[in-house]
């Protein structure tokens, strides 16, 4: 049975949906590139055939997906692992995390899912500006992605909100599945990671009952992502000196599809998920006749929290905030070696920025190294 209509332009395709998105998809010439691209050596009719014989979107995730994805994870870092121990794997929930990847922050939590137990994979928002043509549209709706509309206007944005929200809520309570969402709009350019309130009201603009009952509703697990290398670091910090220099600059749709490829194919050491508890007994200690303003804050302090103590940091996050405070503080997390090899690893990031007219190095690198210091100055300031 079909979800309610007034989900239709949102949420991903139904089964019964799938040969029509099937037809488009294998029709369009750019996704015929990419495919090919993706799986060399595999002739294009061998994939169609094994792209028609998926019946569900979970199916297409494990026979497509899944094996690009493991095969990524070993050219493209040191591995990936995650903790769930904190959760039940027959259960459902919101998995609301830091955002530092496009595409792969999502993707590689489904990998992780099935390899951990789960029996199913997540639901994944996705912002309608990284949906550049009609096929990657199709693409994301076949692979389990709900759209959030950010180019509506204000009126439209709150009927959209509302919308998505009750999507969200079906998701979880009706269709039995897991949500992935963004803590916040975008990825945090200098990795502080801070929950914004405005996700929080729109989670709880759907679902029964007091605010407080309807985040509970959504079964909220704060997830701390860490990545040893960020392959867009010089990308982010880049646009951290066009902002600077240019008011009103904006990022165009060629920069988000070079920050997806970027992101994809680049390096980026080890990877570690990790779920802090659900945060349902959390959300039943709190009073419902606590004002509005108060509750999201405190819900969102919350997640901030859970997701800093989370972090798995490296060498190069304590190497980071040595260099940035001038000082030998976290000498005893490196070697001097790590050292090397970092600051190696950041000249060789900022050589790549050759599209800017004045780079500023000494921004640039200041910028850069925030990002990996950020991850350690919020877990030492969670952490009692």
């Amino acid at each position: 049975m079909l979800p309610p209509a007034v989900f239709d332009p949102i949420r991903p395709f139904e089964p019964e949906e799938l040969p029509e998105a099937y037809d488009r998809l294998l029709a369009d010439p750019q996704f015929q590139t990419v495919i090919s691209y993706i799986f060399p050596g595999i002739p294009f009719e061998a994939l169609a055939s094994k792209i028609r014989l998926c019946k569900t979107n979970l199916e297409f995730q494990k026979a497509l997906c899944y094996g690009f994805l493991k095969d990524l994870i070993q050219k493209a870092s040191q591995g990936c692992t995650m903790n769930v121990s904190a959760l039940n794997t027959q259960h459902r929930y919101t998995f609301v995390s830091n955002h530092r990847d496009i595409v792969l922050d999502s993707a590689f939590l489904d990998v992780l899912l099935i390899e951990n137990g789960f029996d199913t994979t997540c639901e994944i928002a996705i912002g309608d500006n990284l949906l550049a043509a009609p096929w990657i549209k199709d693409l994301v709706r076949i692979n389990k992605s709900f759209i959030v509309e950010r180019s509506a206007g204000i009126r439209e944005m709150l009927a959209s909100s509302k919308r998505m929200s009750e999507y969200m809520h079906y998701v979880i309570n009706q269709k039995n599945d897991n949500i992935w969402i963004a803590q916040r709009e975008g990825r945090a350019k200098d990795s502080n990671d801070r929950t914004q309130q405005s996700i929080l009201k729109m989670m709880a603009m759907g679902g029964e009952g007091s605010i407080r009952q309807r985040l509970l509703s959504l079964h909220i697990v704060p997830l701390a992502i860490s990545y040893e290398y960020d392959p867009c670091d010089f990308l982010k910090a880049r646009e951290f000196q066009l902002k600077r220099d240019l008011p009103g600059w904006k990022k165009t749709k060629q920069d988000d599809v070079t920050s997806m490829q970027t992101g994809i194919m680049g390096y980026k050491g080890h990877i570690h998920y990790h779920c802090a508890p659900c945060m349902d007994a959390y959300l039943e200690q709190l009073d419902d006749a606590m004002p509005k303003g108060e509750l999201f804050e405190t819900v969102a302090k919350h997640i901030d929290q859970e997701i800093f103590r989370g972090y798995q940091l490296y060498p190069n996050n304590y190497v980071a905030a040595d260099l940035l405070q001038g000082n030998a503080q976290f000498a005893e997390h490196y070697t001097s070696e790590d050292r090397q090899r970092f600051e190696a690893y950041l000249q060789q990031q900022l050589a790549k920025i050759t599209d800017i007219e004045n780079p500023d190095m000494d921004f640039l690198r200041e910028k850069m190294l925030y990002m990996y210091a950020n991850p350690l100055f919020n877990q030492k300031e969670a952490l009692p």
